[in-house]
């Protein structure tokens, strides 16, 4: 009778055992939660496309090197991006949970590059007392880790000439040249980020790499190449208007606004409407195709990573452009030499023309994730439900990117040139990021 009652309470023991000691499972969508924490954070910090995309890239880099060590699938970073030289060894033999460090490593990394650094804690807190309860000891080791290798990233990451850009000048309006960008309204806002040219890129040579061909010589000669351009865009948008709010322009204009900062005017009063940027779409992206090809946490981090390396180099080459053709905006010139009541659809953003980022971008985003989810890549993009737009179907990621760069069209706040232009630079950078980036065996 004794030996049976022993017996019964090993067993019990052995069972409690396994149950304590049992791994700590980090998902896919805990991965995808920190990507969606760190896009509300932007929003509600107000961030502005190209230090967004920076805010992205960091803390996806740090995750993917550690699920890049010891790896069978996939290869570090480490001497492929500019000064990434080491991380941390991993001992292959310790108990450090891969997905629970990289994770780890990221929210680390999100909290030094936003402003509201409580609302990452607050999320943070919130599965460190999960992961705790469920084996304290590979927890503690895997923090352990994850945050060794956050803070050779964030010693990287602050060499990248951000912080000496923060005091540079701000960018001076010439109204003597009607050519030139000038502020906008309602907010008429200064130009920003006029020196993010200057930050260092990741993979392109430098941010000049893929410089497109000059922007049209400014001209107000009503047959000049330019001007027809001006011209063009007054007249898509009286077309528009007479097909209605329903029209199939407009909600393409709308569905890829992705401008942080529309102002709206009530009486005295002008508030801020806040809105995801060109990159929080296209990560959004990134989440509709790991979750509609049930791509495991690894591959996950692999495709926001390459993704978000495409897009903080194409914002740094298209703002390089930006600020070197400074080319003034279609409401400028519609104002002042065709109908100075005109509005154009979107709000125009903050910064000079030529060439359209979302082109840039969008273009850029879209070839490298064909390069990770093939061609034809079907897929429901409901990524701006939560501003009140509805779903948009798309075939293909090079689908998608066309229709993002002719939504400026639309919009009334890009000219055909910078569109078009912009996704030739597009796709060449989107081209070398692919070739030259190696990231799988």
């Amino acid at each position: 009778m004794k030996s049976r009652i022993y017996s019964v309470l090993a067993i019990g023991f052995l069972l409690v055992s396994c149950t304590k000691d049992k791994s700590i499972e980090v998902t896919t969508t805990e991965y995808h939660a920190a990507i969606d924490n760190v896009t509300q954070i932007m929003i509600h910090d107000i961030f502005s496309p190209p230090v967004a995309s920076r805010i992205y890239v960091y803390p996806n880099i740090a995750a993917y090197e550690i699920m890049a060590q010891n790896s069978k699938e996939y290869v570090s970073l480490q001497g492929q991006l500019k000064g990434l030289d080491s991380i941390p060894v991993l001992d292959p033999k310790s108990n450090v949970n891969k997905p629970l460090a990289a994770i780890i490593a990221h929210m680390e990394v999100s909290k030094q590059l936003v402003f509201s650094e409580e609302l990452v804690e607050k999320f943070r807190d919130s599965l460190y007392k999960k992961w705790g309860d469920e084996n304290s000891n590979e927890f503690e080791v895997s923090k352990e880790y994850g945050l060794k290798v956050a803070e050779r990233i964030k010693k990287w990451m602050g060499a990248d000439n951000y912080k000496q850009t923060r005091t540079f000048s701000k960018f001076s309006v010439f109204s003597g040249n009607k050519g030139r960008w000038q502020p906008t309204p309602p907010a008429y806002m200064d130009a920003i980020e006029p020196h993010w040219g200057e930050i260092r890129t990741l993979v392109l040579d430098s941010a000049s790499q893929f410089k497109p061909i000059p922007a049209l010589p400014f001209s107000l000669e009503k047959n000049s190449p330019f001007f027809k351009e001006v011209q063009e865009v007054y007249d898509i948008s009286l077309m528009v208007a007479k097909k209605g709010d329903t029209c199939e322009e407009i909600q393409i204009a709308q569905f890829w606004d992705c401008n942080p900062y529309v102002t709206v005017s009530q009486g005295h009063m002008m508030f801020a409407k806040k809105k995801i940027t060109p990159g929080a779409h296209w990560m959004g992206i990134v989440k509709i195709a790991c979750k509609q090809t049930k791509s495991d946490f690894a591959k996950t981090v692999y495709a926001y990573t390459k993704t978000s390396i495409g897009i903080f180099d194409g914002f740094i080459s298209c703002w390089d452009e930006k600020y070197r053709s400074n080319v003034v905006r279609p409401e400028t010139l519609i104002n002042q030499n065709i109908d100075e009541n005109w509005k154009p659809l979107l709000q125009t953003p903050p910064f000079p023309e030529y060439t359209s980022g979302h082109s840039v971008v969008s273009t850029c985003s879209a070839t490298v994730l064909t390069s990770i989810f093939g061609e034809n890549f079907t897929y429901i993009d409901d990524t701006e439900i939560p501003f009140g737009l509805p779903k948009r179907s798309f075939k293909s990621f090079k689908d998608a990117s066309k229709e993002a760069a002719m939504s400026r069209f639309y919009g009334g706040i890009h000219y055909k040139a910078g569109i078009v232009n912009g996704i030739d630079q597009g796709k060449n950078i989107g081209a070398f990021i692919v070739s030259k980036l190696k990231m799988t065996k």
